[in-house]
């Protein structure tokens, strides 16, 4: 596992995975199938794993988490980042500061939470978490009044933020001036889009962020990597025609779910067998499942 300092280049060099989480049928974490889904994407040239959303690590049991972190740490390849997340809760993520404390991963990620929070309060958090696993931790930005730029500016400005995944859902994603607030002030080598491929080629074209995450990569990683090469070389019309394969499945997480969607997305094109979902989500019903199998075999075609 690469442990080095996350650095600009780092997050540039690849596309950021958020991969669904591996489990048997008892719930407990799936070593074998976890490894299958980590053994693809290094395939296909992704070096950096973000385990948060698609993971379902908002339902984790503390209980289980030191056993989590170890089976990435062990699993992931010489040149994969791997990037777990902790909270959302305050409680939550202050007790898995004193686990990763003593582990090699050079960040971890802060998930978000909307209805008990206040921008003061998530960067007194973020301050609290940084200090005890000394190191800095990722933000992710995915709501509106989460953080205002100031706040996050002081953040960085103190060294406590190792990168931001910028997450917010725009009508019209070249209109964003939360987004362009933030660039202005922070600059944009430390801000990943964080939506998948579909507003990518906007975040990265017209606001000048520097990689983006997906859950779809998982999937079809080299594809996605082609993505952003093609954008990081200003071929615009190939990545667009990139990302239309994308938008089958990607269509379906947004009609449906995306976390599960993704889930049942990987199983059905056979890549690992991510077992049941956690409670408190359910599984994708027959008709649902159908589609999204067709889906996932046309986009791990498309590769």
């Amino acid at each position: 596992m690469n442990t080095n300092t996350i650095t600009s280049e780092t997050l540039a060099a690849s596309v950021i995975a958020v991969p669904p989480l591996a489990r048997n049928p008892d719930l407990s974490l799936n070593s074998a199938e976890n490894e299958k889904q980590i053994r693809h994407l290094e395939a296909g040239g992704v070096t950096t794993l973000l385990y948060g959303g698609n993971a379902i690590l908002y339902h984790i049991a503390l209980s289980e988490y030191a056993d989590l972190v170890d089976m990435l740490a062990e699993t992931a390849g010489e040149q994969s980042l791997v990037i777990p997340s902790v909270g959302p809760g305050y409680g939550m993520m202050m007790d898995q500061a004193a686990i990763l404390r003593d582990m090699p991963f050079p960040t971890a990620m802060i998930l978000p939470t909307r209805d008990v929070a206040t921008p003061t309060g998530v960067a007194t958090a973020v301050r609290h978490f940084v200090e005890k696993v000394n190191r800095p931790a990722v933000l992710y930005i995915k709501h509106d009044g989460f953080i205002d730029v100031a706040r996050v500016k002081q953040l960085m400005d103190d060294g406590l933020l190792s990168w931001i995944k910028y997450a917010i859902v725009r009508d019209d994603t070249t209109s964003d001036d939360y987004l362009r607030a933030l660039v202005d002030a922070i600059g944009t080598s430390r801000i990943v889009s964080g939506i998948g491929e579909q507003p990518a080629i906007t975040h990265l074209r017209d606001f000048g962020l520097t990689s983006f995450t997906s859950g779809c990569v998982c999937v079809a990683p080299r594809l996605s990597m082609q993505m952003l090469q093609a954008i990081k070389a200003g071929d615009y019309e190939r990545a667009e025609e990139i990302r239309q394969i994308f938008s089958a499945l990607e269509e379906l997480r947004n009609s449906i779910n995306p976390v599960r969607v993704l889930h049942t997305a990987v199983t059905l094109s056979g890549i690992a067998t991510m077992g049941p979902l956690m409670p408190l989500l359910c599984e994708i019903g027959e008709e649902e499942a159908r589609a999204i199998g067709d889906a996932a075999k046309l986009l791990l075609a498309g590769t």
